[in-house]
């Protein structure tokens, strides 16, 4: 069949929509015509050569952007048994086997299937279903490709929600929502009372904070350099605010009185080398201190080891949240559902899929929190 996608050809190119031609899914994939895809800063690192080696000037083959959608089950190939035409789904950019030594542990946010989500060709099989018009293979960002009317992706990179779940803020549950709140909730570890900061208040940080709040933090610290993040993050539960880590600190050390913060969740738009070393002072003794943004490939850090041992901090990283996809994105549905995870006020701004540079240009702007591309897909309207 053939629909619609944005293209990335070269590394610093804007996103080019095109139509692309797209194979039926073989043996444990599924077609999915999208909803929905939040506008994540991953896709502008992969846009701008972030992720890439210096010496590489263009992706391994033209990339499909997007990882981060919500939609409707079209087709099944063989062997996929947990998912039929016309069920609702959240993308999962981590791929789920279930199988490997870390789902077994109950890690699925490191199966070894989704530690290759950014090489080409699907999961499955290692070959392509996404081709140029002249034949040419395309890739697809973590194997979902969410930037596209419709897309082929591995069952278990899928997730499904229940129908009366609304897609569009259901997009956000593929990545922002459960990133940010498993930062907080999960790798930090906050609890009841605690003092958290939240360094950088887009999509990520938000649900951060939210995730803070629903944890039981009495004091929630968001810092960001754009005063209208500030004050959207005081809306979703932060309790103060300060425009740089130095404004920060003068601020925790006087609502804690010189203990600091029980943590630090770190999720601007890029990590720079002194981020963590500031995020560090703003960690309590015993404390934890969390990177969940992303940095420009080849970013070194100078830290204080004597901190870190007589301090007795805990530095550490995490991806998708430390979050459990086939669990914890139903959990963030039923918080969602009740009223506790606000992800509609997260969507600053719809896009169509053709004004997918402006959404960017507006994301770097500083003026969303979250944006989406909004497909007009309802179940009315999905085919299949």
């Amino acid at each position: 069949m053939r629909s619609r996608a944005a293209i990335l050809r070269r590394y610093g190119a804007p996103w080019s929509v095109e139509e692309f031609e797209l194979d039926p899914p073989r043996a444990g994939e599924v077609l999915v015509q999208l909803a929905a895809a939040g506008l994540c800063h991953s896709d502008e690192h992969i846009r701008r050569g972030h992720l890439a080696a210096p010496s590489q000037q263009a992706p391994t083959a033209p990339t499909i952007g997007g990882h981060e959608g919500s939609g409707v089950v079209v087709e099944v190939g063989d062997g996929v048994t947990d998912l039929s035409p016309g069920d609702h789904v959240v993308t999962s950019f981590v791929a789920v086997c279930g199988r490997c030594r870390w789902c077994a542990s109950g890690m699925e946010y490191i199966c070894d299937v989704g530690a290759g989500t950014m090489l080409p060709g699907m999961p499955t099989d290692g070959t392509f279903r996404h081709h140029d018009r002249d034949g040419r293979d395309l890739a697809h960002v973590s194997k979902i490709g969410a930037f596209a009317e419709h897309t082929v992706v591995a069952a278990a990179s899928l997730v499904k929600i229940e129908p009366q779940l609304p897609l569009l803020p259901a997009a956000l549950l593929a990545c922002a929502a459960p990133t940010g709140y498993g930062s907080a909730a999960y790798r930090a570890g906050v609890r009841g009372g605690d003092t958290v900061v939240v360094i950088g208040v887009g999509g990520i940080g938000v649900a951060a904070v939210q995730g803070a709040r629903i944890n039981g933090a009495v004091r929630i610290i968001a810092v960001d350099p754009v005063a209208f993040k500030r004050e959207s993050a005081l809306a979703f539960g932060a309790t103060h605010a300060a425009a740089t880590a130095g404004e920060a600190f003068a601020l925790v050390a006087d609502l804690t009185r010189g203990v600091m913060a029980d943590a630090v969740v770190v999720s601007p738009a890029v990590i720079a080398d002194t981020d963590i070393e500031d995020a560090l002072r703003l960690t309590r003794k015993a404390g934890t201190c969390v990177l969940t943004g992303m940095s420009a490939q080849g970013t070194r850090t100078g830290l204080d080891p004597q901190d870190l041992v007589l301090m007795n901090k805990t530095l550490c990283g995490t991806v998708f949240g430390s979050c459990n996809p086939r669990t914890d994105i139903p959990l963030l549905a039923t918080l969602y559902a009740a009223g506790r995870l606000r992800l509609d006020e997260m969507i600053t701004k719809r896009y169509r899929l053709d004004d997918i540079n402006d959404a960017y240009a507006d994301l770097a702007s500083g003026s969303l929190v979250r944006g989406a591309i909004d497909f007009g897909l309802d179940s009315a309207t999905a085919i299949g």
